[in-house]
């Protein structure tokens, strides 16, 4: 079993309900335990265009290899509709595998830990909300990157 991180956000229909729905399919897969899921965010697009986005950050056990979990977090988007018409266009749901053990992988398609975490406060602050000590393998601890993204607007809005 590894334990991941990823970051779900939305900012296209019921976002709010739409992340819930998908943290629910989480826990229906056979081979994912859902261990722990910040609270919901509500932040502004960083790099992108559109209404505010919600986000949120679940902890997960899978038995799934990183390519097979980046699999699912693919077909999840599509069964809520995403479409990728441009880098960062608005979506119905992005998942994002933040961190898969400690493992640091830089392929094209697939970088872990998610390139940039330390640089997203609605990744990162939800990701300290459920680990508040978590080191970022090949970095340092994740809070010592807070100081960098105070200037993005971020606000807690619910609870699971």
């Amino acid at each position: 079993m590894t334990v991941a991180y990823l970051g779900l956000g939305a900012n296209l229909g019921n976002a709010q309900k739409t992340l819930r729905d998908a943290v629910i399919c989480l826990e229906q897969q056979v081979l994912i335990t859902v261990l722990v899921k910040s609270s919901l965010y509500c932040t502004a697009p960083v790099n992108a265009n559109g209404n505010d986005f919600y986000n949120c950050v679940v902890k997960i056990d899978t038995m799934l290899t990183i390519r097979k979990l980046l699999a699912l977090c693919h077909s999840l988007e599509d069964h809520f509709g995403r479409e990728r018409l441009y880098q960062n266009a608005p979506r119905t749901l992005d998942i994002d595998i933040l961190l898969y053990g400690t493992i640091h992988l830089n392929k094209n398609d697939l970088k872990v830990p998610h390139p940039r975490l330390i640089e997203r406060a609605f990744a990162l602050v939800p990701l300290l909300e459920i680990e508040a000590t978590i080191e970022i393998p090949n970095l340092a601890r994740a809070d010592y990157y807070l100081s960098r993204v105070t200037s993005q607007r971020i606000e807690k809005i619910a609870s699971y």
